[in-house]
């Protein structure tokens, strides 16, 4: 192999790498702060290249919307979780770094059921590898 096509390979890598690394940006989240939420969840998105929860919250009286990015979802089986983790109807508290821009969404950091027993592993407020 000529050094022409080892560097054209090279040129090829780097460049990949560098887009797999821009995806895996959590710039958007505020991680010097939590937000938690209290609601109920319309929909656990079991999803690649990342699962979210959709959790209707209260804010002031209004019903919001909040869309919580966590990791993918051969992560999340490695940890311990299902498809089946969580429920459309299910009253959850979930702690998020939350949106830089005010946005309703955020990063799953950890969760509780009503009843207290948590769900899934604490991600130490890290969802992606």
């Amino acid at each position: 192999m000529n050094n022409f096509a080892k560097g054209c390979g090279a040129g090829v890598l780097l460049l990949v790498t560098s887009q797999v690394t821009a995806h895996h940006s959590a710039a958007m989240f505020d991680k010097s702060s939590t937000v938690t939420l209290h609601g109920t969840v319309r929909e656990f998105q079991w999803t690649n290249p990342h699962c979210f929860i959709q959790l209707l919250a209260t804010d002031g009286g209004r019903t919001v919307e909040w869309s919580i990015e966590m990791g993918a979802p051969t992560l999340l089986f490695r940890l311990g979780w299902r498809p089946s983790t969580l429920q459309a109807g299910q009253k959850v508290t979930i702690v998020v770094h939350a949106l830089r821009d005010g946005s309703p969404g955020g990063q799953f950091t950890s969760g509780t059921r009503a009843d207290g027993a948590p769900i899934g592993p604490n991600f130490g407020g890290s969802t992606t590898p």
